[in-house]
This record gives C-alpha cells, structure tokens and sequence, in this order.
C-alpha cells in the first residue's frame, strides 16, 4: 500500500489552490473546475469542491470543519518562508519554533482554516530522518 495524497473538500476551490500555490510555490494540476492536485516529490495535496462529495457519499465531508488534521510541509528554510508568507497567512498559530523532536516548526492557518505546519529538520536525527 502506498499512501498518495490527502484532499482538501472546500466551498471555493480556485481561492483555496491560489493559496497554496503561493504558500509552496508549486503550480496545480487541475483535472476540472472541481478538483485540482499539487503535486510534490513525497506527496499529493488534492484539494476538491463540495459538488465531489455526492460522488463518495452525500455529507460525508463538509468544508471548513477540520479541527484534528496538520496538513505538513518539508521546506528548506523554515524561517525564511515565513518571512514569505507575510500578507498570505491571516493566521500564524505559532512562529518557527524548534520541538523537541528536532525539527524547526512554523503552525499557520489556511484560508478554510485548516491548520499548516511548515517544518526544516534541524536536529542530526532529523535531518537524517529526511535525507533522500
């Protein structure tokens, strides 16, 4: 088994993949008007409109509404990006902050309010951790 993406359901799609096309600099695939992907060496975020949800089971997932998942970026610098995402990010939770597991954190909301941790590893072991 491979794990492959995770998806984002919104209310507004074309806001929210603007969003992270500017946070992470990666460009979206978009499949229609409903669904778009970025896609990274190690992961896909999908991100897809409240009309996909009938397509799995009506009311299964409802925008806005996440309070238990950190969607998480590997990103060189973590400091340097947050100075980038001044004027993107209405809501930082926590500034770069290294935790105790050796890697440098910067906890942020998206427009939906999901949170965003942007992380470098910064310790040995988490560095190699996430050697390739």
């Amino acid at each position: 088994m491979d794990f492959v993406s995770i998806r984002i359901i919104t209310g507004d799609v074309a806001r929210l993949v603007a969003f992270y096309e500017r946070a992470t600099g990666v460009s979206a695939a978009w499949a229609t008007e409903d669904f778009a992907e970025l896609v990274t060496p190690r992961a896909t975020l999908a991100i897809g409109s409240t009309r996909t949800v009938p397509m799995f089971a009506p009311d299964s997932a409802r925008p806005a509404a996440n309070h238990s998942v950190i969607i998480e970026f590997l990103v060189e610098d973590v400091d340097r990006v947050h100075g980038n995402l001044g004027g993107l990010v209405e809501e930082f939770v926590a500034g770069p902050t290294t935790m105790p597991w050796g890697n440098r954190a910067l906890l942020f909301r998206d427009p939906d309010g999901n949170l965003v941790n942007f992380f470098t590893p910064v310790t040995p072991a988490a560095v190699a951790k996430f050697a390739r």
